[in-house]
């Protein structure tokens, strides 16, 4: 469910000093998105403003427009700080809520996925470099804050957080938005951004995109049987990028779809909840 945080309904205790000071200072700030595990927030604040999350620097457009998130098991309280540009402070806390996720148990994985060969972990480290590389492009885009559209109108078959247990064996969680779909199907791009990376045949992945959608967003598609874009193109909203297809460690054809802020994977089901414009507010 999306949420709009203002200010004023940020925080209790501490609220009241914060919006004293807030409103005298005219420290401005609105968040968007859910405060939670997997989360994906979008803040605006004036032009000009500095923001923190936990002393870290964090990029503000010109329009004042900035994006944090949470990873899958987050339970830290975070600080958030705003520096004006009179100097003026205003500092939030947030702590993601804890969610509870599904786990699937799947037989009959072949050994050779379960154990990969030298030769297949070579080709897995080269993967995780260029994918690695790709998400850590911190472009000055705000093609985030307009909001994102699913990438496929198919059936949702598995969903972020989830773990899955292979012929046993208990493996990392599951990052993605899982949609079914026969091989040749459209991947439409969930929100507008430049083609970062293509690689046809990671060992896990296979088909790989990813698109950045600025200030560190970044959505990753897998499992694709073709591109329909280049590296370096730009794309927009609803634009078909790729086809679903079942390469690399797939068992049938679907779009693995996931989002990420730099390298904190976010719940790409959170992010279409978001709205598509921002604008900030003073506190009152």
């Amino acid at each position: 469910m999306h949420k709009k945080f203002p200010v004023s309904k940020l925080v209790s205790g501490l609220l009241l000093v914060c919006l004293s000071q807030s409103a005298k200072a005219k420290v401005l700030l609105e968040l968007d998105g859910d405060i939670t595990q997997g989360g994906l927030v979008v803040g605006s604040t004036s032009p000009s403003s500095e923001v923190y999350f936990d002393k870290d620097p964090l990029k503000v457009s010109r329009h004042g427009l900035f994006t944090l998130g949470f990873s899958r098991d987050d339970e830290q309280t975070h600080e958030l700080k705003i520096i004006n540009s009179e100097g003026k402070e205003l500092v939030q806390y947030l702590t993601p809520s804890k969610r509870e996720y599904n786990v699937q148990s799947i037989e009959g994985i072949d050994k050779k996925i379960m154990q990969p060969s030298a030769e297949a972990l070579k080709q897995i480290t080269k993967d995780s470099i260029q994918i690695r590389a790709a998400r850590a492009i911190s472009s000055d885009n705000i093609d985030f804050a307009h909001g994102f559209k699913a990438p496929s109108t198919g059936r949702i078959t598995g969903v972020y957080g989830s773990q899955r247990i292979y012929n046993g064996v208990p493996k990392n969680p599951h990052y993605g938005l899982d949609y079914a779909g026969p091989k040749g199907t459209a991947v439409k791009s969930p929100a507008a951004g430049i083609i970062t990376l293509w690689s046809p045949n990671m060992f896990y992945s296979g088909g790989t995109l990813i698109i950045d959608h600025g200030h560190g967003i970044t959505s990753t598609f897998l499992h694709l049987s073709a591109s329909r874009v280049e590296v370096g193109d730009k794309v927009l909203q609803g634009q078909a990028i790729a086809e679903i297809g079942s390469t690399g460690r797939s068992t049938g054809p679907h779009l693995d779809w996931r989002v990420n802020w730099h390298n904190v994977r976010l719940d790409p089901a959170l992010a279409l909840t978001l709205p598509n414009s921002h604008t900030f507010k003073a506190a009152e």
